[in-house]
């Protein structure tokens, strides 16, 4: 029994030994079969990790490929419709309806073409990049305002083209046809908006102060002074066809009283108004009814207006009782006011415009007209009407006769221009010059009428700035009692700088008056010209008043003459803060004055001047300020 036993016993532990050897075996294989698992699917993913970043940097190459050459392409778009703009502009103007909707055709299928090209998700997302994504915000926002520009201004005007005869705007037979005017109003209005939109998508922040490179930026600069050009352009253009109609008759009479100013004699909004005339328009006919001078005109016992307190203590009573006064102030709408009053008063009809013209806006109009003989057989032309009218007729015509022949001149050139035969494109340019250089001002006794010209040339405001300008208005004043001004030489410049720790700029006006008369005008020029000294200056001297208007909020902070402390008038005007000076010059004599103004906030901006429209263009100074060089 024992042996059975045993051997059982030796027999059980036999075969345990047996299952341990197998089950250790079995654990091996399972624990080599984990770690191979591990491996396999360390492996796996290491390639799933190489790939996916393979991927992510082809995608990327790939991408930025994408972007490169849409970015390319989209330039290159642009750069073929930027000048076909100004080609199609062109067109319209020349009337070629045709040719102009082809080129508007072209100009905008460029245009979506660049839209199109920087459009789309991918150059969404590497506009979020540094460095980069500002280059691709700047160049799709070129993109989005050419587009805009097409679509909303050219197209359109070049489909009204068509059904618009451009020598219809030009007078004939005393008259002009207003539905050219009354059918483009329309179009003429979504262009503007589409020129305003497109300014705006430039101007705003992150595109038109952007860091992007030299070439993108030069191009972005250009584009911006380009399309602000023709916004403006097309802004005068829709306020013109929208006022336009009404002030000819075309909702029925009108009486319009013309103020032609004489720059021999400065005032502020050009010179002394000593002839006058009324219009008659109706329907678009227009006749010239009723002449007169300031002598027909007088002197009023006292103010046909009452006038602001601050324009009494500027420029006295005389302003509102004087016709050749009117103009003191530089703000035309009162000095309309107060000629249509007078006009009223003395001969019964209340003027529903006035609009004042010099000689120069008249030589830019002969320019169209072609030239016209006088009754005194003289021929006025664009060449020769300044010199003329502004110098040659007081050497050459007797006082008594004078008046006469501004007359004359007046009536020869609105003849010349109601009659037809001008060069419409002439015709427009030499308005829209006059109107820029402020030889042209209007004024409507409807307020809704008026408000189409606010912020405008025309209107005859006192300056407004902007967010990046800074104005100051320059006026001038004979202070003679003469027609020396055609001898004052007139040159200014503005600068700004910021010195101070609170961070306000610093202004300066700088003016140069020299007086250019012969060294013996004394007795070479008549009494008539130099005053003759009745008003208290030697004659052959000049004296001018000059005040340098402040925008809104800044402070005077002293006038200098020749670079030394001179006593000057600070006061204010309708809020703008203002110096005055008076200048006495004898012939070949210069004055430097520098005015100084401290802005009203911590932001300095581009100092801008307005000035009184002179005989001859002033040259502009170069001013360039420094904390050193500046003495406030």
């Amino acid at each position: 029994m024992t042996p059975i036993s045993g051997g059982s016993e030796s027999s059980s532990r036999n075969h345990g030994d047996g299952a341990s050897d197998r089950h250790g075996e079995s654990r091996t294989r399972s624990h080599h079969h984990h770690r191979s698992s591990k491996t396999r699917r360390r492996q796996r993913r290491k390639r799933i990790i190489t790939w996916t970043i393979v991927g992510v940097a082809a995608a990327l190459v790939l991408s930025a490929a994408w972007v490169g050459i849409r970015a390319v392409l989209a330039t290159n778009e642009l750069q073929a419709a930027v000048p076909l703009a100004s080609r199609a502009q062109d067109t319209i103007l020349a009337g070629d309806a045709e040719q102009a909707k082809a080129t508007a055709d072209e100009f905008a299928g460029h245009a979506a073409s660049a839209v199109s090209l920087t459009g789309d998700p991918i150059w969404w997302l590497y506009e979020r990049l540094p460095l980069l994504g500002p280059n691709l915000e700047v160049l799709r926002s070129l993109a989005a305002s050419v587009d805009r520009v097409a679509q909303g201004a050219v197209l359109p005007l070049a489909e009204a083209a068509g059904g618009v005869d451009v020598a219809a705007f030009a007078p004939a037979g005393g008259r002009i046809d207003l539905q050219p005017m009354i059918d483009l109003q329309e179009p003429m209005g979504r262009a503007a908006g589409a020129f305003d939109a497109a300014t705006a998508m430039v101007e705003r922040p992150g595109v038109a102060d952007a860091e992007v490179i030299a070439p993108l930026a030069d191009a972005r600069d250009e584009y911006l002074a380009l399309v602000t050009e023709a916004r403006d352009t097309v802004d005068a253009a829709d306020r013109a066809v929208t006022l336009l109609p009404s002030m000819l008759g075309a909702e029925g009479p009108r009486d319009i009283l013309l103020l032609f100013q004489n720059n021999a004699e400065l005032r502020s909004l050009g010179g002394v108004s000593s002839a006058l005339a009324l219009v008659h328009a109706e329907g678009g006919a227009l006749s010239m009814t009723q002449q007169a001078d300031s002598g027909d005109i007088g002197r009023f016992r006292d103010p046909v207006v009452a006038l602001p307190i601050e324009t009494r203590a500027l420029w006295g009573d005389n302003t509102a009782r004087y016709i050749q006064d009117v103009n003191f102030t530089p703000q035309f709408p009162l000095a309309a006011t107060i000629a249509r009053e007078m006009w009223k008063q003395r001969f019964g009809t209340e003027v529903q415009s006035v609009v004042a013209v010099d000689p120069v806006m008249l030589s830019y109009l002969l320019a169209a007209t072609g030239p016209v003989t006088l009754d005194t057989d003289d021929v006025i032309s664009a060449d020769n009407a300044v010199q003329f009218l502004l110098v040659d007729v007081y050497a050459r015509y007797p006082v008594a006769q004078q008046d006469a022949i501004f007359a004359d001149a007046a009536a020869k050139a609105f003849g010349a221009l109601t009659a037809g035969g001008a060069d419409p494109r002439a015709l427009v340019e030499a308005l829209a010059k006059a109107g820029s250089e402020r030889r042209i001002l209007v004024w409507n006794a409807d307020v809704e009428e008026q408000a189409v010209l606010s912020g405008t040339t025309l209107a005859g405001e006192l300056p407004a700035g902007s967010e990046t300008e800074q104005a100051f208005g320059l006026y001038f004043n004979d202070m003679t009692g003469s027609k020396m001004d055609p001898y004052l030489d007139v040159q200014f410049g503005a600068d700004a700088v910021t010195c101070r720790n609170d961070r306000l700029p610093l202004y300066e006006v700088h003016v140069t008056l020299t007086n250019t008369a012969p060294a013996d005008a004394a007795t070479s020029l008549s009494s008539y010209v130099t005053g003759g000294g009745d008003y208290g200056t030697p004659p052959g001297s000049i004296t001018t008043s000059v005040h340098v208007y402040g925008e809104l909020g800044s402070y005077n902070l002293g006038v200098l003459l020749n670079d030394q402390p001179v006593g000057y008038h600070p006061t204010s005007d309708t809020g703008y803060t203002l110096s005055k000076v008076v200048s006495q010059l004898a012939p070949g004599e210069s004055a430097t004055y520098r005015f100084g103004f401290l802005g009203g906030e911590p932001v300095q901006k581009q100092p801008v001047i307005e000035s009184t429209p002179l005989v001859d263009a002033p040259e502009i100074l170069g001013v360039a300020l420094s904390c050193e060089s500046a003495v406030w």
